[in-house]
């Protein structure tokens, strides 16, 4: 078959790529900050962004209160947290366990 006259010359585009090369190494870029002052990690004051104690007790008190609520009321068959407020028991057991995935966001 004959060839393209389009086709490039394979030797020519070699050469193109190690003059562009040769080019990039002689041209020096430059960066405002290769003047900075260097900054090692133990000059940094890092804060610690743990979660307090409190907040972790707290979080999973919720949880389990929540959790607790809804099975004495299921076990004791509606006369146990609060007899007066019924089938609410379970919303308000689901709401209190609720706060405590909330809180769950801030977990670190």
């Amino acid at each position: 078959m004959p060839e393209s006259k389009n086709r490039r010359n394979r030797g020519s585009n070699k050469r193109s790529r190690k003059d562009r090369a040769s080019s990039q190494q002689e041209e020096k870029i430059t960066s405002p900050l290769s003047d900075a002052d260097p900054v090692s990690l133990d000059d940094l004051e890092l804060e610690d962004d743990g979660l307090p104690t409190w907040y972790r007790f707290t979080m999973f008190g919720l949880l389990l209160l929540g959790l607790l609520w809804i099975c004495v009321f299921y076990i004791s068959s509606g006369l146990f947290p609060i007899r007066a407020v019924g089938n609410w028991n379970v919303a308000i057991g689901f709401g209190v366990a609720m706060v405590g995935f909330f809180m769950t966001m801030r977990w670190k």
